[in-house]
């Protein structure tokens, strides 16, 4: 059995967290650092008030009657939507930002080590596969879509907002990338119907949140629904030339419970590593970012 592992990606030029604390985390995206909330955080800060307020070009405010929503703070040299390039392990992908009411930016930079590991496990599969299948659920604005294609794979993209599914189209052109395939669904929905079709998927990508909308209504929830997905993806993997990933961001959701119900849904599993991602910002202080699970067949 694989030992828990603490996952930090590498330095990249384009992304740094500068501090953290308060619930709060100031990082840079690009040429722009931002401050926004950051629930884990729940140390003081390193740095004063007043040194975040004169290093962020733009800071996030919470609407008192939305736990969710709210407001970006932002200065006059702060350019929205703007561009980030990611380069590394034979990558070279380009992300357009955007300040969104719920916070995000369109980027979750801990999942970087996650891209270059899809790019090195496809590359790999493609030595016994013609071109790998591969499966991307809830599927964001397409980081790890972007990665499989580049690396070579026939891409499936799949995510309940049509307007993040325009985003990732964005991100794959401003990427000189094409051809990758476009679903607006639910993930459960088009898992089952996966399964009865007979298809099959040489790598599947999972990074669900703890709750959800499908473009119908239909409501995802983690805690109840997980665990069936997973055994849907059990049975859309490759029996041989595969590799899988999950990640979740939920607070209180122990990377034990997932390597649990990864053990029991797909046995043993070769090439496994579970454990925490995870960011340092400048001072020291190490924020956790989700937990993770990953196997591969090579």
């Amino acid at each position: 059995m694989a030992d828990i592992q603490l996952i930090l990606p590498a330095p990249w030029s384009e992304y740094e967290l500068i501090d953290s604390g308060d619930f709060q985390k100031l990082e840079r995206f690009g040429e722009f650092v931002l401050a926004r909330p950051e629930p884990q955080a729940i140390w003081d800060r390193s740095l004063s008030e007043r040194d975040w307020e004169q290093r962020a070009h733009s800071i996030f405010r919470r609407d008192r009657q939305s736990p969710e929503r709210g407001d970006w703070q932002t200065k006059p040299d702060m350019r929205d939507p703007w561009f980030v390039t990611f380069k590394q392990g034979g990558l070279n992908l380009k992300f357009k930002l955007a300040l969104t009411t719920f916070k995000h930016v369109g980027l979750f930079p801990e999942q970087a080590d996650n891209w270059t590991f899809i790019h090195e496990n496809v590359k790999a599969l493609s030595a016994r596969v013609s071109r790998p299948r591969v499966l991307n659920l809830f599927a964001y604005t397409g980081g790890a879509s972007l990665a499989a294609r580049q690396a070579g794979a026939d891409v499936t993209h799949v995510d309940a907002v049509k307007p993040v599914i325009s985003w990732a189209r964005e991100n794959m052109d401003h990427s000189e990338l094409d051809n990758i395939r476009w679903v607006v669904e639910d993930a459960v929905k088009f898992v089952r119907r996966e399964v009865r079709r007979g298809n099959r998927y040489n790598g599947i990508i999972l990074d669900p949140p703890a709750y959800g909308r499908g473009p119908d209504g239909e409501k995802w929830v983690l805690e109840e629904h997980l665990n069936d997905l997973l055994k849907s993806c059990a049975d859309l993997l490759d029996r041989d030339d595969f590799f899988f990933i999950i990640n979740l961001y939920s607070l209180g959701f122990s990377s034990l419970i997932l390597e649990n119900m990864i053990r029991q849904t797909f046995g043993k599993v070769p090439n496994t590593s579970w454990g925490e991602l995870v960011m340092d910002d400048k001072f020291g202080k190490r924020l956790p970012l989700g937990v993770f699970y990953r196997f591969t067949s090579v």
